[in-house]
Order: structure tokens, then C-alpha cells, then sequence
């Protein structure tokens, strides 16, 4: 796959929302073209008038003779070289399943979801590959640890993006590098994937602790505890040899468990504070992946049966409505 300068690509942007945002911003500086698809014509008007987001990141301008919103889908991926994946997982499905099954061809896939697709508890990557019969060599997924918030401020950030075609993570690592973004590739695919998943089911269970009155020793203990998790999860699905103390795994737990911009761990720290499931998804602007992450990690580990305590315990809290303070303390006792 030949590797072009960035002007020349051209990137179909599927989502509204505060991580579009954040890549619509870094690749089209970068000087590539993006069709930028949104759900919303007002959101698309608003964008044609202001060159501003009017949802998220509004303090993004954008160049529009670089940027172009719309709300037609099939012409906005028809035009595109490169199909970026941010709408939320629960959703992915019926925005794809509008497209014919041959529309993604010839293109390159990269998936910004950080989550899996519900009810079928599969990779964004997996579906995407059976749904348009796609060779792996198509796919990749781009990792953290890093928040749109922080794109938007230009502060330093670290992006991987991983793929069993390495050249075409490169490529993609060459379309967001900047000055304030740096970028590495990766061939571990679905490691990195099942990775971002899963540190938002730890980041939710941490809110939750938080939001019970917790402090940073029992989320540090929580935390260590969760990538010894995750390790025997991957170990199950994916035994391969991986870092998971590397930035594409350790690091991106660690933003999402801890920093203020994390939409996990705030829905979390609702719940801890005696809110209702319901009632925090309808009081956040955002979607908190964990909260469908849970279901699907928790379903699959059913046939795995690995000793997954923190999973377990968000699983209860979330569905079976189990009080959150009787499962932390539940918890407590499994943790060294």
C-alpha cells in the first residue's frame, strides 16, 4: 500500500460527536480532505455557517475548504479513500447497515469506538470485516491514552494505531501526527481493541468507588488489580505475546480511570452516588461505553468462565441492580 502525502487522502468521518470532533480537527490541520458525516442537518447547518461544532469541542473552528459536513452517507464514504469509525457501538450497527455491502471495497477501515457491538458482544472491527466481507488488512483501530478535550487544547497526546497491516497503521500514524500528537503503530489489532473495551468497564467500576466515598489507595489497588484482569481475559481470547504496560493498554486505562474528562468514570461516580442507571444516562451529554461493555464482556466471559471480580461487580451494579456499596465491599475482599 503506497504511502501518499497527507493532502492527497481523503478521510469519510462518521460521527458527532467530542472524538470525531477531536480527529476531524487533527487530520484536517494536517491537510487532509474530510467528509464529515452527522446525523443531524442542524448540526450540519451549523457547521456551514459557524465552522464550529455546535455539540461538542465548539471551541474547534474548522477550515471548511477542508472540512465538509453532510448528512447523505453513502456519498460521504463514495468520496472517501478512508472510513474513520466514531459514532458510539450501540449505534455503529444501524448507521452501517444503511450502506450496500460492497460500499467499503476498496477502502481502508479504522475504528475510534471504544466498545463493542451489543447483543452480538463483537469487536466494531469484527463486524465491520463480516458485514463487507473485508480482508484484516483493511482494518485498523486507533488507541489512546488521550481525550478529545485535551486535542482541543493542543496539549500533548499519544495515539497508537494498531492493525495486522503494518503499513497501513503507519500510514494512518503519518496522517495525525503533529506537533502536539504523536503516533506509533501497532499489529495487535484485537488486543488494542479488547483493551480499550475493558478499561472502560474499570473506569465505570472506579467512578462507582469514587462516587462511595473511596480514595485513591483503593482505586490504585483496584487498577492494579483490573490489568491482571484483563490479562487473563486477553490471555483467553487473543494468547499472544503483548506489553500490557505499554501506553496503546496500561496508558489508556489509566486516563480513562482517573482523569476528569473521563465519561466513564463520571457515569460511574453517578451511580456510587445513589443515581439510578437511567437517570445518569439521561443527565450526561455523552455516552458511557462502559455501561453496554459490561454486558458483552461480562457474556463472553460466560464460556471463558476467567476470574473476573471487577467485571462481575459492574455487571451487578448495572443490571441486576445490586446495591453498588454491598458490591464494592464484595469486591474489597478479592483484591491483594
Amino acid at each position: 500500500m503506497p504511502v501518499f502525502p497527507k493532502s492527497m487522502h481523503k478521510i469519510a468521518m462518521l460521527g458527532g460527536g467530542s472524538w470525531a470532533t477531536a480527529l476531524t480537527k487533527i487530520v484536517s490541520e494536517n491537510g487532509s480532505h474530510v467528509g464529515w458525516w452527522l446525523r443531524s442537518k442542524d448540526d450540519v447547518q451549523h457547521l456551514l455557517r459557524t465552522r464550529h461544532n455546535p455539540r461538542y469541542l465548539s471551541s474547534v473552528a474548522f477550515d471548511l475548504a477542508r472540512v465538509q459536513p453532510a448528512t447523505d452517507l453513502a456519498d460521504v464514504v463514495a468520496e472517501a479513500d478512508w472510513l474513520v469509525l466514531a459514532v458510539p457501538a450501540a449505534f455503529v450497527q444501524p448507521v452501517l447497515d444503511k450502506l450496500d455491502r460492497d460500499a467499503l471495497k476498496n477502502k481502508r477501515i479504522i475504528s475510534a469506538i471504544k466498545g463493542m457491538i451489543p447483543e452480538k458482544n463483537v469487536l466494531v472491527t469484527d463486524y465491520v470485516a463480516q458485514r463487507f466481507r473485508l480482508a484484516p488488512e483493511q482494518l485498523g483501530v486507533v488507541a489512546g491514552p488521550c481525550h478529545a478535550e485535551e486535542v482541543a487544547l493542543e496539549k500533548q497526546s499519544y495515539l497508537t494505531i494498531g492493525s495486522p497491516d503494518v503499513e497501513l497503521a503507519e500510514t494512518f500514524c503519518q496522517l495525525l501526527r503533529n506537533r502536539y500528537v504523536k503516533a506509533h503503530p501497532s499489529a495487535d489489532l484485537d488486543g488494542i481493541e479488547y483493551c480499550a473495551v475493558m478499561k472502560n468497564i474499570i473506569a465505570l467500576t472506579c467512578g462507582i468507588a469514587h462516587g462511595l466515598g473511596y480514595g485513591d489507595n483503593f482505586q490504585a489497588v483496584l487498577v492494579s488489580n483490573a490489568v491482571q484482569e484483563i490479562r487473563r481475559f486477553l490471555h483467553a481470547l487473543s494468547p499472544l505475546p503483548r506489553d500490557l504496560s505499554a501506553s496503546a493498554y496500561l496508558g489508556d486505562l489509566l486516563v480513562t480511570a482517573y482523569s476528569q474528562f473521563s465519561r466513564n468514570r463520571t457515569f460511574g461516580n453517578m451511580v456510587g452516588r445513589g443515581y439510578s442507571v437511567k437517570s445518569a444516562q439521561m443527565e450526561m451529554n455523552m455516552v458511557a461505553e462502559g455501561y453496554y461493555a459490561v454486558k458483552s464482556i461480562h457474556d463472553l466471559n460466560k464460556k471463558l468462565k476467567e476470574f473476573m471480580p471487577i467485571t462481575d461487580a459492574a455487571y451487578r451494579v448495572l443490571y441486576e441492580k445490586v446495591a453498588p456499596a454491598v458490591e464494592i465491599e464484595l469486591l474489597k475482599e478479592k483484591f491483594r
